[in-house]
């Protein structure tokens, strides 16, 4: 499965620690964040992750643009609400999205965790099961 990894400063942490705990089971899928997420996750647990631009430099809508093709699995989008306004739009287009296309996606731990522990016992493969028609 193809997951996108996203998370803005004062989150990027927590992300690290989420993969950090899970990396025998993301190792098996696909995995692609926002520019330093991604590096700081594959740095801390040598996960191959593909790299976007930054989330502020257009790195949501490029992500979003996946979603919107079928291209992405889930998403684990973990938010800094106290952080500035300016990419809540595109923040929030991504997620409806995300909704629109029937794509799982975590914007907390313990979603993240539910989500990951169903894609290890394989209840997130759409694949398997088709998605609905929207």
């Amino acid at each position: 499965m193809n997951i996108a990894l996203i998370a803005q400063d004062a989150k990027k942490e927590l992300m690290v620690k989420l993969c950090i705990a899970y990396c025998g089971i993301l190792s098996r899928h696909k995995l692609c964040a926002t520019a330093s997420t991604g590096k700081m996750v594959s740095d801390a647990t040598g996960l191959r992750v593909y790299n976007f631009l930054s989330g502020a430099q257009g790195g949501y809508q490029q992500i979003a643009s996946r979603v919107s093709c079928d291209e992405i699995d889930a998403v684990f989008f973990f938010r800094d609400y106290a952080g500035p306004e300016s990419s809540k739009n595109a923040e929030n287009d991504l997620l409806r999205l995300c909704d629109v296309h029937v794509i799982p996606y975590a914007t907390n731990i313990a979603t993240a965790e539910i989500l990951i522990h169903g894609l290890e016992r394989g209840d997130l493969d759409w694949r398997n099961v088709g998605r609905p028609v929207v």
